[in-house]
C-alpha cells in the first residue's frame, strides 16, 4: 500500500499542472458568474420584450431647454459646458404613435429628453455647431428614407434606438470566452490525471515482468 501511495504522488510539473487547471476553472466560473449578475442579465432584460421595426423620421426640432455635459482638458482639468436638446421624432412600422428617437440604450439612459448628446467641448458655441449639423443630417440626408431602429415596448415604450448597445456578438463573446476558459482547465486536469494513471499503471506492470 505505501509502494502505491507513492507511486501515485505527482511530480512538481505535475502539481503545476494541476493547479493552472483548477485556477482556469474556478476563473471560469467567477467570470461567468460576474458577467451574469453584473452585465449579462441587464443586458437580456434590456433585449427580452424589443425587437427591430423600419422607423420614418416625423419631425427634427431644438428645444429651448440646454443640459450641462463635462469636458476634460488634461489630466486634472475639468469643466461644465452646455448643448442643446435635438428631438428626433419617428413613426415605427410596429406603431402608428410618435416615439423619441436616441443613438443607443447608454444615450437613453444619460438622458432620456433628447436624441443625441454631442462630445463634449469646452466651448458651448461648439456643442450647438455639432447638434445642429445633426439636426441637418436628419433632416437634409434621411429625410423622409426609412431606416431601421430598435425598441422595447416593456422599459421604454415609448422610445426607439438607432443601434444596440448589446448585440448578438458582444452577448456571445461575454459567454464564450468563460466557457472556453472553464473546459481548458477541466481538460489540463483531466489530461494530468489520465497521464499519471498510465504512467503509474505502466510502472506497476513493468515491477510484475521483473518479478
Amino acid at each position: 500500500m505505501a509502494r502505491s501511495r507513492v507511486a501515485y504522488e505527482y511530480t512538481e510539473a505535475e502539481d503545476k499542472s494541476m493547479r493552472l487547471g483548477f485556477l482556469l476553472i474556478a476563473a471560469g466560473l467567477l467570470s461567468l458568474l460576474g458577467l451574469g449578475c453584473c452585465w449579462l442579465r441587464p443586458a437580456l432584460q434590456e433585449r427580452g420584450g424589443g425587437g427591430s421595426a423600419n422607423c420614418t423620421v416625423l419631425a427634427v426640432r431644438q428645444l429651448g431647454e440646454r443640459f450641462a455635459c463635462t469636458f476634460s482638458c488634461g489630466t486634472a482639468c475639468r469643466g461644465t459646458a452646455r448643448y442643446p436638446c435635438l428631438q428626433v421624432l419617428v413613426r415605427t412600422s410596429r406603431s402608428s404613435a410618435p416615439a423619441l428617437l436616441h443613438e443607443d440604450e447608454r444615450q437613453l439612459r444619460t438622458n432620456p429628453k433628447c436624441s443625441y448628446i454631442p462630445p463634449c467641448a469646452r466651448d458651448d458655441q461648439e456643442n450647438s455647431e455639432n447638434v445642429t449639423y445633426k439636426q441637418k443630417y436628419w433632416k437634409e440626408k434621411v429625410g423622409s428614407q426609412p431606416f431601421t431602429c430598435y425598441f422595447n415596448q416593456h422599459l421604454r415604450p415609448d422610445d426607439v434606438m438607432l443601434k444596440r448597445t448589446h448585440d448578438e456578438t458582444v452577448l456571445l463573446h461575454c459567454f464564450l470566452w468563460p466557457v472556453v476558459t472553464f473546459l481548458v482547465g477541466v481538460l489540463i486536469v483531466v489530461l494530468t490525471i489520465c497521464a499519471k494513471s498510465l504512467a503509474v499503471r505502466a510502472e506497476a506492470i513493468k515491477k510484475k515482468k521483473h518479478l
